[in-house]
């Protein structure tokens, strides 16, 4: 009997043997991975496991751990793992912190506080500010920067090229003006374009027959200071909220208050858009704007950077981001996962992390942040982002690829549990928070707020959004959504359900031009379910689309709960076979979607072209409340009050808490109970406390009273929750 049992512990202590390697950013030369002669690097440790393997010395059947010390991991290029580095389900590669928050994969040049000295070249300061000049100091980094550091390009969407300037694991500003915390808030504004830079076909000069460099009047003359021959650029929202771009100025005209820039941005300046007329913009890279605590400027031809500082740098972390690469590709790898590190400083335009055509890695309770570029970029199958904190990111959080559209096989990667936040610095438009594409992705409790465009940019098929709190987006641009999506048939079987979407930017200006969840220009077959809109803007619009059941949502405190347009029946570029962005047939086409897999999954889409396809039907809405909405609570157009016989509207809740005064009325919609109170007794429908956000219903709460068929929303099993990575929950 002890001979069958000792036979039996061997076996299962052969199945889960694992091998423990030791690498320490701190250690000697020539260590073996031991815990006492750990390696130095990342690499040595994965090159043991190779060779550990081509030997026969490591099995298949042994996991790998490799257990980080803490310290600081300096990055001069990617940590690349392929195909031979992977592991098998029972059997991972792990790379673990063994202190949280104690391991840091660094891709800048540390800089010396010491070295920051005071500024005493007289002609420099001549150029700052009387104020500011006893302030700022100067630190000559040409030791630590030996190479030629690259000028700005003369236009640019995203980060200017490296480096940049982070203290204490926070992103400086490079000096602006307006200054962030100027009454403009930042940004100077201008109407008057005096040439648009769209082409001209009737001017004789052939130069102006092409889109050329645009200029316009500014009546403010302070660029009448700036040294435009060592460059001066602008980031503009030049015409329209939702397109950012940054343009060198070729000159000014001081008599004129005239501003030319040096290259042509794609829609013009000043070329029209839908919203506010006055365009806006900030200068930045201006060494007489360096006025303000936290800018920067750094004289890239004589190698010093200065600075000015919020409060003294003794002890200070100074770190330029130099790295132009990702600090981890992974390629065709299987069965891995990263724990408890901290990935910072990056200037790469990709993501700090890319994953392509991996599975089942994992990237679990890590932090990445203080990137130019993305934070975690997967595409493959069955990858998960889980429980990672990602922030001071220069475009966006993470992106999910993957699955096979045309078979739709899903994917099934998920970030789940994720705090993403202040991202969209230097790319200001389409870098969301979270971007999905591809089949059957998951996104799941997460929490994504501070960023001044999309915290969701989605398309594809079958991808399921649950559970997430967004807030504060969208918070400097216009036409724009906390989760977009649009001009695309296929977008398919997508779901959205018990997201908390509240505090959005734009506030209730003339045109509200914010939107919670906004399916753009035709976007078809999303479910709309259970959601919570708070402050919000137009809380959900439909910009034409069809087969998007709008089902048991809440919309409190918002201008307009919901918008349909019949947009696909009077705009002329519907279906547009010229233009590549339209051609909604086409799209389609690409997937054969009248046989199945398609017909079969949509039936109505694989019908569509003989369904009177440019108008927006089969939208159920049903069993959502709508409260104190102030402009409109269904915003119909006249095509589509015209289609409402056709529309399956039933069993929705109009609420006016303290009265009608002020707020919008619903006239000639069909399928809306109101429920009205009065400044002395308010409509109480059972919030647990709605004046601070909190709308998890009460046992006996009249809004299931009066709305029997309402299915009562999880809020509380909303957002971040506690796990073995996340052991405390932000507060907002």
């Amino acid at each position: 009997m002890r001979l069958i049992t000792l036979i039996m512990f061997t076996i299962v202590t052969c199945a889960h043997a694992e091998m423990n390697i030791y690498v320490a950013a701190d250690a000697e030369a020539g260590g073996d991975g031991t815990r006492r002669k750990p390696y130095q690097t990342l690499e040595q440790v994965r090159d043991r496991i190779r060779a550990a393997r081509k030997t026969g010395t490591l099995k298949s059947s042994e996991a790998v751990t490799v257990n980080v010390k803490p310290g600081i991991y300096q990055f001069k290029a990617p940590f690349e793992l392929t195909a031979e580095d992977s592991g098998t389900a029972e059997s991972p590669v792990i790379y673990r912190a063994q202190k949280r928050d104690k391991v840091k994969v660094h891709g800048g040049v540390t800089l010396d506080p010491s070295k920051f000295k005071p500024v005493t070249d007289t002609a420099v300061l001549s150029r700052i500010d009387a104020a500011a000049r006893d302030k700022i100091l100067v630190c000559d980094i040409s030791t630590d920067m030996p190479t030629t550091i690259e000028p700005f390009k003369t236009s640019f969407n995203g980060a200017p090229v490296a480096p940049w300037l982070y203290i204490n694991h926070q992103p400086m500003t490079l000096a602006r003006w307006p200054n962030i915390d100027a009454p403009e808030k930042g940004w100077a504004g201008f109407t008057n374009a005096v040439d648009t830079g769209k082409p001209q076909p009737e001017a004789t000069d052939p130069a102006l027959r092409k889109p050329h460099a645009g200029s316009f009047y500014l009546e403010d003359p302070r660029p009448a200071k700036w040294n435009l021959d060592e460059g001066v650029w602008l980031l503009g929202y030049w015409t329209h909220d939702w397109s950012d771009e940054v343009i060198r100025i070729a000159s000014y005209n001081k008599e004129k208050k005239v501003i030319a820039l040096a290259a042509p941005h794609g829609y013009g300046i000043a070329g029209g858009t839908w919203g506010a007329a006055q365009r806006r913009f900030f200068a930045m890279n201006a060494l007489e704007e360096l006025d303000a605590p936290g800018e920067w400027y750094l004289d890239r031809t004589r190698k010093l950077l200065y600075f000015y500082p919020e409060k003294k740098l003794k002890g200070a972390s100074i770190v330029l981001a130099t790295l132009t690469q990702p600090f981890v590709k992974a390629k065709d790898v299987k069965h891995v996962k990263f724990e408890g590190l901290t990935f910072e400083y990056s200037h790469s335009n990709g993501a700090g992390i890319e994953l392509n055509n991996c599975e089942h890695v994992e990237i679990a309770g890590c932090v990445v942040a203080n990137l130019a570029g993305g934070g975690i970029s997967i595409n493959g199958r069955e990858n998960i982002v889980r429980s990672c904190d990602l922030f001071n990111l220069g475009k966006n959080g993470i992106s999910l690829n993957g699955g096979d559209r045309k078979t739709l096989a899903p994917a099934r990667n998920m970030a789940v549990n994720n705090h993403i936040h202040h991202y969209g610095i230097f790319q200001r438009t389409y870098a969301p928070g979270i971007g999905i594409g591809g089949c059957g992705q998951i996104m799941r409790n997460n929490c994504i707020h501070d960023a001044p465009h999309n915290a969701v940019l989605y398309g594809g098929n079958e991808h399921l959004f649950e559970l997430n709190e967004i807030y504060r987006v969208v918070m400097e641009t216009g036409d724009a959504g906390a989760f977009y999506t649009g001009r695309d048939w296929t977008s398919q079987g997508n779901i959205l359900r018990h997201n908390f979407i509240h505090d959005l930017g734009g506030g209730e200006a003339k045109h509200v031009n914010t939107m919670g969840i906004y399916l753009d220009d035709c976007d078809c077959g999303d479910t709309l379910e259970g959601n919570i809109f708070w402050k919000a803007g137009r809380a959900l619009m439909i910009g034409g689309g069809r087969d998007n059941p709008v089902l048991n949502n809440l919309v409190v405190d918002c201008p307009i709960g919901l918008h349909i347009d019949s947009r696909g029946m009077s705009w002329k570029h519907w279906n547009n076979t010229n233009d590549a962005s339209w051609c909604l047939d086409a799209k389609a086409r690409v997937f054969d979607y009248t046989n199945a897999p398609w017909s079969v999954r949509y039936p109505r889409l694989a019908s569509i072209m003989n369904d009177n396809p440019r108008e927006p039907l089969y939208n159920p809405i049903r069993r959502n409340v709508f409260v104190d909405c102030t402009k409109r609570i269904c915003d119909f157009d006249g095509n589509v009050k015209k289609l409402i016989d056709k529309l399956e509207i039933a069993d929705n809740l109009t609420v006016y808490t303290a009265g009608t005064n002020g707020m919008a009325k619903l006239e000639n919609v069909k399928g809306f109970t109101n429920l009205v109170g009065s400044t002395d007794e308010p409509v109480d429908l059972g919030f647990k406390d709605a004046s601070k956000g909190n709308f998890a219903l009460n046992r006996k709460s009249r809004l299931l009273k009066e709305l029997p068929v309402f299915e009562n929303i999880p809020f509380d099993k909303i957002g971040l929750y506690k796990d073995d990575y996340r052991r405390k929950l932000p507060t907002r």
